[in-house]
């Protein structure tokens, strides 16, 4: 590959070191899923991994405080009846996490600080609306409890997880499967890619799409694609020949590319990890041994290729760290979690400087946990940008923060009015049932909730003896 760097980028040294086995996670049953996503995901508390069980839908989850061999009877979290295709952490919440399955619901569950004794099997909410396998998830960038799905029945479903309720439905805009879907920075619009080969920029509020472009890469296999800092898109896919190709293009120019690479013949997808703060894109394909990473200009030509890393062992999967995880007194700029057979090891990416001194050009302030915007909110039409915090003390992830979820109550709902029929004789014991039970089900209720309040506190008293303990 020609290297066109034209410009001297303080990127350009950036070097990859894989960490000692024995800081990696060991013995992990990975599994062998066949959907075409990521099944890796790590935030600054917890590395989560797709895992096979006995048929049914399962992952497990490691607080990454600790490393090492895992235990074959290490709890996992289970409550899928069929194989878990992805997983996707809340960006505002790092206890709550996403899992899509082919059974096709989605679940979201509270995990704890502390290692649980046995398997997680009661998801907070579980989600239903697809007809066929979920295969994609990705949180609201900016809104609380805002989901995205997209399934194998090519609808897109944006969910309010608070309420367990459908706020959008985007059902005749692919007409086969999607490939990969992409918010912007701020949740306006989403980016798509499907199997007709074509590129969508959609307003999901409005339910249009605002942009296309047919054929960005002309090839048939999956294409990927990601939003900018400036709002560009940066795209992966294959030429007609079947070599691998990157693209960056204009939502308000689709003709023509504002770049256009070809990389090599090899057959893995490539997945694109986008730094907005760096403007740095990491590029991971499935079944490769390294990672190609290139730096967005305003210069041409645009797309400028920094470096390589490479390993002996190919990658099975690929989880990528978040920014406010990362170390900034080693000048950490990028950190991945790769996963082999047996095994899930970090990649850790440092810009070398001498100086031990806060790095204000590679740490500008970051996306932290608290959102913009509620899920009511961002549906009315509203738009923030993410709420930035600085990372020159370091981040320390905050406490365990419960996820409340609200339904509707449909004994809450009143009879329709009108003129009521008189009773009978024999509707009178009916009646009688019926406020019986009505009395039963709203004592039990009040009984459920003072024992989950009872849960809570435990839990968190249990946390603070953890924590005084390490």
């Amino acid at each position: 590959m020609s290297r066109r760097v034209v410009r001297q980028s303080k990127f350009r040294h950036v070097f990859g070191q894989a960490a000692k086995a024995d800081q990696a996670y060991e013995d992990i049953r990975v599994s062998k899923v066949t959907w075409d996503s990521s099944f890796c995901a790590v935030n600054p508390k917890f590395l989560a991994i797709i895992v096979e069980a006995g048929g049914g839908g399962a992952f497990i989850v490691l607080p990454l405080a600790k490393t090492g061999r895992v235990d074959k009877n290490y709890p996992l979290v289970t409550g899928h009846t069929a194989p878990v295709l992805d997983i996707d952490w809340c960006p505002h919440n790092d206890n709550v996490i996403a899992s899509a399955s082919d059974d096709t619901t989605i679940m979201v569950w509270q995990i704890p600080d502390y290692t649980p004794m046995r398997n997680i099997t009661e998801p907070i909410i579980t989600l239903e609306g697809h007809s066929k396998r979920v295969g994609i998830l990705s949180w609201h960038p900016t809104a609380r409890n805002v989901l995205l799905s997209a399934g194998g029945d090519n609808v897109i479903i944006i969910w309010n997880v608070g309420t367990g309720e459908v706020l959008l439905s985007l059902d005749d805009m692919h007409p086969d499967v999607i490939h990969s879907v992409c918010w912007n920075s701020n949740g306006s619009l989403l980016a798509t890619t499907c199997k007709d080969k074509t590129l969508r920029i959609i307003d999901p509020r409005k339910g249009q799409v605002v942009a296309e472009r047919f054929a960005a890469h002309e090839g048939m296999r999956p294409m990927r694609a990601v939003f900018t800092r400036q709002g560009h898109i940066f795209t992966t896919g294959f030429t007609r020949m079947s070599q691998r190709e990157l693209g960056l293009w204009d939502p308000n120019n689709f003709e023509e590319p504002v770049a256009l690479q070809e990389m090599d013949t090899s057959n893995g997808v490539l997945l694109p990890f986008y730094d907005p703060d760096s403007s740095i894109v990491y590029l991971c394909g499935k079944g490769d041994s390294s990672i190609r990473y290139f730096e967005i200009t305003d210069e041409p030509p645009f797309v400028h290729y920094l470096n390589t890393f490479s390993s002996k062992e190919p990658q099975r999967g690929m989880g990528f760290m978040p920014k406010r995880g990362l170390d900034v007194s080693k000048c950490e700029i990028a950190r991945f979690y790769k996963l082999h057979e047996r095994k899930c090891e970090p990649i850790i990416m440092t810009v070398p400087r001498k100086s031990d001194l806060f790095q204000d050009d590679l740490y500008p302030d970051t996306p932290g946990p608290e959102p913009a915007l509620e899920a009511d909110e961002w549906l009315s039409g509203q738009d923030a940008e993410p709420v930035l915090i600085s990372l020159r003390d370091g981040y320390v992830p905050p406490k365990h923060r419960e996820l409340r979820v609200t339904k509707r109550n449909i004994l809450d709902v009143r009879p329709p009015s009108g003129p009521r029929r008189s009773q009978s004789a024999s509707d009178a014991p009916l009646s009688h049932t019926l406020e019986t039970l009505l009395e039963e089900i709203k004592a039990l209720r009040e009984r459920v909730q003072a024992q989950e309040q009872r849960i809570t506190a435990l839990e968190n008293m249990l946390c603070e003896l953890v924590d005084g303990t390490d």
